[in-house]
């Protein structure tokens, strides 16, 4: 039974279910499709209130808040905060708010796990079409997973089970009969706000802590007395279901880990797994990540084609190494950058190769189609920072954001010092340097803005450690490019987005046809190339072998790869007796 609430204009139902009153909240048009929003502990419906405003946009979004939360009525006895009895609460607010369709549930923390409890119940398919669980198990699940793990005692069993003990230490101390209350009331409580912003990363928002918090965390503590121990300690149940699950993991999550829903394909077969770089509040501190991932999924449930991320999640299908994988390749018309994407592409992935040559980055979009993947070419000047800004957002908006970049243009030059001008300087730094700033930056905003991970590859040079007086513009620029890779990883380490710094030696590219050297003449020019480029040709190390070790890079999160076995000698005496590479660096190499 449901019926409006007079004097609270907010509350759009108040939903009767089991001797609770629920206070029901709702977003966005009626029309469409209806998600469920399930509020976890010691929340309310509130911490929603970001992700329902995005999802509004496109769904009828309807929070509201559990039993003994907020604006809902609160049982007194804690066997009144049964699953069951939680279950029947989702049930009944989807029945008042969308009678006649099954609603996609998305869910948090302790929603997650009352809501396990209503997508395993019998016929729950009917009610439900689709359900995105975050940081919150089945306590039957958990349960059979402690029995498995206790039979088989070996110490990586053991191990994750002392580490789940520890992250989850709360749980113990709220079987306490009085310990736990009296820590919200008489002193966490109005501390609550603050211990999230140090300890979780969560700023204070509007409506968040509730005012209602001291009570909701009393009263919520009989969610762990009421159903923990008898469903994870007595005697786990069966619980199975068809309907579609995704479950968001995030990475940063003190409480409830990874390890808790290991195995969960067995009781749900339609499975998606996804990482968000966040911690257990993610629904307030990355609402955006959350609302994207869970529109693309009930989209894909609702019968649109998947998004790359959510292929790649899809459980229990056998893919290429980079399958579902975007990549973006600079440079990529020819040479190491041609022969990156091709190899990428033969991996699986589709491929963004860019050039400031359009004709010949499209020519390898066409190689990388023949290929069996899909392949966009795009003409790109590096040194343009507003430039590679917008084909950055165009390839967001087109295809998506990429899974891995490569910055790999790059030009050379050579000449002493004193013979190379200020213009010279300008146009090999714009290139070598200011290219792959550029890079790293519109595409690493994004990828940290998505909340997934992801890779950023940047080609050096071993100039980059190995001094010589013909190449000092060139050197500086990929020693530049070095040091920006090592203080990027750094940077970048906490988003799960990996920096490689890949440093070929002599590699036969027509890098040599197109070089320029400083204080000679045009003709002499002429000569100087035509040496360089036979010397690499003779040298004969091909790019196709620079770009395997470049996927290898990827592969195995490797941050310094010198390529060559020159570049790799060089690499080693920098380490171990770099006087000798400056000793060395006096000879003049004509």
């Amino acid at each position: 039974m449901s019926t409006a609430e007079p004097g609270r204009t907010e509350v759009s139902w108040i939903v009767e279910s089991a001797g609770a009153r629920l206070a029901v909240y709702e977003h966005g048009d009626p029309g469409n499709e209806t998600v469920l929003l399930v509020h976890g502990y010691p929340d309310t419906h509130s911490v929603w209130d970001g992700v329902a405003a995005l999802l509004a946009e496109s769904f009828h979004v309807v929070t509201y808040d559990v039993r003994g939360a907020g604006r809902s009525s609160a049982p007194r006895a804690s066997r009144d905060y049964r699953l069951d009895l939680l279950a029947a609460d989702l049930f009944a607010v989807a029945d008042a708010v969308c009678p006649d369709e099954p609603v996609h549930v998305v869910a948090h923390d302790w929603g997650s796990i009352q809501s396990w409890e209503a997508v395993t119940d019998p016929g729950a398919e009917r009610r439900i079409a689709s359900f995105t669980s975050i940081s919150g198990p089945c306590l039957d699940h958990v349960g059979h997973q402690v029995r498995q793990r206790l039979s088989r005692p070996t110490p990586r069993n053991l191990g994750k089970l002392v580490s789940q003990l520890l992250h989850s230490w709360y749980i113990l101390l709220f079987q306490l009969p009085l310990l736990a209350p009296a820590v919200w009331r008489l002193w966490l409580a109005r501390r609550w706000a603050s211990v999230l912003e140090r300890v979780e990363g969560v700023p204070p928002t509007a409506g968040h802590p509730a005012p209602t918090l001291r009570s909701d965390a009393v009263r919520g503590i009989a969610l762990y007395r009421a159903n923990m121990l008898g469903r994870v300690g007595r005697g786990p149940r069966e619980r199975s279901t068809g309907i579609p699950v995704q479950l968001i993991q995030p990475s940063g999550d003190h409480y409830v880990t990874e390890a808790l829903t290991e195995g969960v394909e067995r009781w749900a077969p339609r499975l998606w797994r996804r990482t968000v770089q966040a911690g257990h509040w993610v629904p307030l501190t990355h609402p955006e990540a959350v609302a994207r991932m869970a529109t693309e999924f009930i989209r894909h449930i609702g019968g649109e084609p998947a998004s790359r991320t959510v292929r790649r999640a899809r459980v229990g299908v056998r893919r290429a190494p980079f399958a579902d994988h975007l990549v973006v390749v600079t440079g990529a018309g020819s040479g190491i950058g041609r022969e990156t994407a091709l190899t990428f592409a033969e991996a699986g992935a589709e491929v963004v190769a860019s050039d400031i040559d359009k004709g010949a980055a499209r020519r390898t979009a066409e190689l990388v189609e023949v290929l069996g993947s899909r392949g966009y070419g795009y003409g790109l000047d590096v040194t343009d920072e507003s430039a590679v800004r917008d084909f950055a957002g165009e390839v967001a908006a087109r295809h998506g954001v990429p899974d891995i970049v490569v910055n790999n243009a790059g030009i050379g030059h050579g000449g002493p010092f004193m013979a190379t001008t200020t213009k010279d300087w300008h146009r090999v730094l714009d290139v070598n340097l200011w290219g792959v700033i550029h890079g790293c930056r519109a595409f690493g905003e994004r990828m940290v803005e998505r909340a997934e991970g992801g890779y950023i590859v940047n080609v050096a040079s071993m100039a980059a450690y190995l001094p010589t007086r013909d190449l000092p513009a060139y050197a500086t620029s990929k020693a530049a490019v070095y040091m920006l890779s090592d203080c990027l990883r750094a940077e970048l380490d906490g988003h799960a987005i990996g920096v490689s710094t890949i440093c070929p030696g002599v590699v036969s590219t027509n890098i040599t046809r197109t070089a320029t050297f400083a204080g000679v003449g045009e003709a002499e020019q002429g000569r100087k190339r035509d040496r360089a480029t036979g010397l690499y040709a003779r040298r004969n190390y091909t790019p196709r072998r620079v770009a395997a070790e470049i996927v290898r890079a990827v592969q195995r999160g490797k941050p310094i790869v010198p390529v060559t076995p020159e570049a790799k000698v060089t690499y080693l005496l920098s380490r171990v007796s770099p006087a000798t590479l400056r000793a060395a660096a006096k000879l003049e190499v004509s």
